[in-house]
């Protein structure tokens, strides 16, 4: 048996996207960030890795307040599974961009590995993905965008 029961991790994984959702919403990191211990180390395939609850603010807050990161609020779990033994949980993410006026959805995928550390943070986050196929989503989103005259 792991360190943490199941139930644990799975009540903080709840946690984690119903913040991440309040944060898309809200556009401010601060919370979602505040998840993180001290010392996390988060590795973000296309931007690089930040070490440290406060590196990981201010990329999280700078990237989602530009754009494409701006238009891009939501971000369901499709599935996901924890592994007790060592305190894990693996993911697959949508990072949905926002209606284009359409009622048309766009978004791309990415897996998500999170490593808890007890008392209600994470030590880390790797996010994987293919930076391409967010480039052609963000391009029909914007082609949809400019079809209903909104973009």
């Amino acid at each position: 048996m792991g360190q943490w029961a199941r139930a644990e991790i799975e009540a903080e994984f709840a946690k984690y996207q119903r913040t991440a959702a309040e944060a898309g919403a809200s556009g401010d990191w601060r919370a979602w960030a505040d998840q993180f211990t001290e010392d996390a180390t988060y590795v973000e395939h296309h931007y690089g890795a930040f070490d440290g609850r406060e590196a990981i603010f201010d990329w999280i807050s700078g990237c989602m307040s530009e754009y494409p990161g701006r238009d891009m609020p939501e971000f369901p779990i499709e599935w996901y599974v924890i592994d007790e033994e060592r305190g894990w949980v693996v993911c697959q993410v949508w990072n949905r961009m926002k209606d284009p006026g359409d009622g048309s959805v766009h978004q791309e995928y990415n897996f998500t590995l999170l490593k808890y550390a007890g008392e209600g943070q994470w030590s880390y986050e790797e996010d994987i993905y293919n930076p391409m196929r967010f480039g052609t989503m963000v391009g029909e989103w914007e082609a949809a965008r400019k079809a209903v005259g909104s973009g």
